[in-house]
C-alpha cells in the first residue's frame, strides 16, 4: 500500500477502506507519510467529502495511532467537548460536579484558537497546575480525584496532533470530516463510556449558522456512537459570551466564585447543568434529564464541586488552598478600566468575535502558534444582550499591562456592541438536542 494511491483514491472521490484510512493514520504518526503527502490528504478531503463510514474508520484509526486508555473504575467515564467561544469556561465547573456526582473524567483539553479561549490557557494561569502531565498522572488523578484536566500528550491521538499542524497551514481546518476525526479521535483515545458535546453557533462561534452547527453536531454525533461512544450534543447560542469574563485568570477567577457561590452567571449555569444532566442521564448515573440536573445543582450548592476543583488542582501541582485563597494566586495588571457606551439604551447585538479578538489584542490570545500568553489580562462585567447600559453601566472593564493594549481593546470592544432603544427580542439559549 502506497500514500500515493490512497491520495489519488480520495482526489478521485473513492471511498476508502478501514485498511486504507489505518494505513494512513498510523503513517502520519510514525513520520512514514510525508507532510507533504499529509497535507494533499487533508485538501483531497476537504474537496470530495468522505461518507460517514469513512468518517468513523478515519476517527478509529486516528484514535488507535497512539495510546487509547482503559479504565477499572467503580463509576462511569464521561466527558464533555465544547467547539470553542468566548467566556467558555464550563469545564473548569462541569468536570468536578460530574466527579461529586459519581462519574470519573479524563478531559483532554486543547489551547486557544483564533478568537476563542482555552481550557489549558486557562489552567496555566494557576501557578504550578500541571497541564502536560504523563498517562499515569492523568489514570492517578482521575482515579484518585474523580477529574482531571489536562491537555493532549504525544501518546495520545498522535497522528490528529500531527495532521491537524498540516491543517492549521493548509486552508483546510473547516472541513466538518477533518473536523470530526480531529475532535473525536482525542476523546476516544481517553476511554470514554459517554460523551456530551456543546456547539456553538452565533457571533463568537467558528459555525456562525445554525446550519453549519447542526452538520457538525449531527456529524460528531452520528461517528461517536458508530465508534462505540454513547454520544449527544446541544446546540448551544454563542451570540454573546457565555460567562461575564473573558481571559484565562480572569476566567479561572469566574469559575471558582460560580463554584462557591459567590457569583453564578445565570447563562453559564444553564449550559453548565444540561451538559451534566445530559451525561448523567445518558450514563445511568441519573433517572432523565430533570433528575440529572437535581444532581447537578446539588453537587454546586453543597459545595461538592468546588471541593473536587480544589483536590484537582492540588493534584496536578498547584496550590492546595487555591479555592479557599484564590486572591493570592491571581496574577494582576497595572491598568484597569471601565468602558462606557455614549448612549443609552439596552444592547442589541454584540459581535462575540471582536470581544474574543479584544483578548487577543490585550495579549491574552495568540495570532500564531508561537506566541505568549498573558495570562492576567482580559475582560470582565462583560454586559449581555438586553442589558442596560450608558453612561452609569459599563458594557465592559478591561484588564491590561499597557496603554497601548487597553486603547486597542477599547476600540474593538466599543465596535462590538450595538446600543438599541428597544429591548431585543429573546433568543433561547440551548438552540436544540441531537441524538443518534
Amino acid at each position: 500500500m502506497l500514500a500515493q494511491e490512497i491520495i489519488a483514491a480520495k482526489r478521485d472521490g473513492r471511498e476508502l477502506s478501514q485498511a486504507e484510512l489505518g494505513f494512513f493514520a498510523n503513517g502520519i504518526a510514525d513520520g512514514s507519510v510525508s507532510g507533504e503527502q499529509a497535507a494533499a490528504f487533508a485538501m483531497a478531503v476537504f474537496f470530495q467529502k468522505m461518507s460517514m463510514v469513512e468518517r468513523v474508520n478515519l476517527t478509529k484509526a486516528m484514535r488507535d495511532s497512539g495510546d487509547v486508555l482503559t479504565w477499572d473504575l467503580p463509576g462511569p467515564v464521561l466527558d464533555k467537548h465544547s467547539t470553542g467561544g468566548v467566556g467558555d469556561n464550563i469545564s473548569l465547573m462541569l468536570a468536578p460536579a460530574l466527579a461529586a456526582c459519581g462519574a470519573f473524567v479524563p478531559m483532554i483539553s486543547g489551547r486557544g484558537l483564533g478568537h476563542t479561549g482555552g481550557t489549558l490557557d486557562k489552567f496555566d494561569a494557576i501557578p504550578g497546575y500541571q497541564t502536560q502531565p504523563d498517562i499515569e498522572v492523568l489514570r492517578r488523578v482521575t482515579r484518585d480525584v474523580g477529574c482531571a484536566i489536562i491537555g493532549q500528550t504525544g501518546q495520545v491521538a498522535p497522528a490528529d496532533k500531527r495532521l491537524y499542524g498540516i491543517r492549521d497551514v493548509t486552508a483546510t481546518v473547516e472541513s466538518v470530516d477533518l473536523i470530526t476525526a480531529s475532535i473525536l479521535s482525542k476523546k476516544l483515545a481517553a476511554g470514554l463510556e459517554g460523551l456530551v458535546l456543546d456547539v456553538k453557533c452565533g457571533s463568537g462561534a467558528f459555525m456562525d449558522s445554525p446550519e453549519k452547527a447542526r452538520e457538525l453536531a449531527q456529524s460528531l454525533v452520528e461517528v461517536a456512537n458508530g465508534a462505540g461512544c454513547a454520544t449527544t450534543a446541544l446546540i448551544t447560542d454563542m451570540n454573546e459570551p457565555l460567562a461575564r469574563a473573558a481571559g484565562n485568570a480572569i476566567e479561572v477567577e469566574n469559575a471558582v466564585n460560580f463554584l462557591t457561590g459567590k457569583e453564578i452567571d445565570s447563562r453559564l449555569w444553564d449550559v453548565t447543568l444540561a451538559l451534566g444532566a445530559e451525561l448523567l442521564a445518558n450514563a445511568g448515573l441519573a433517572d432523565g434529564s430533570k433528575a440529572g440536573i437535581a444532581q447537578m445543582q446539588k453537587a454546586f450548592q453543597s459545595g461538592a464541586a468546588a471541593e473536587k476543583f480544589g483536590e484537582m488542582v492540588a493534584a496536578l501541582g498547584g496550590p492546595v488552598d487555591y479555592v479557599e485563597n484564590m486572591e493570592q494566586y491571581l496574577p494582576r495588571c497595572d491598568f484597569i478600566e471601565e468602558i462606557y457606551t455614549k448612549e443609552q439604551g439596552f444592547v442589541g447585538a454584540i459581535n462575540t468575535k471582536n470581544i474574543g479578538m479584544a483578548v487577543v489584542d490585550l495579549g491574552g490570545g495568540r495570532r500564531q502558534s508561537s506566541d505568549s500568553i498573558d495570562h492576567g489580562v482580559g475582560l470582565d462585567w462583560l454586559a449581555g444582550i438586553g442589558q442596560i447600559v450608558g453612561a452609569e453601566q459599563p458594557i465592559a472593564r478591561i484588564h491590561a499591562k499597557t496603554l497601548d493594549t487597553l486603547n486597542a481593546a477599547k476600540k474593538r470592544i466599543l465596535a462590538a456592541y450595538e446600543i438599541s432603544d428597544k429591548p431585543p427580542v429573546e433568543t433561547p439559549l440551548i438552540i436544540e438536542r441531537l441524538s443518534p
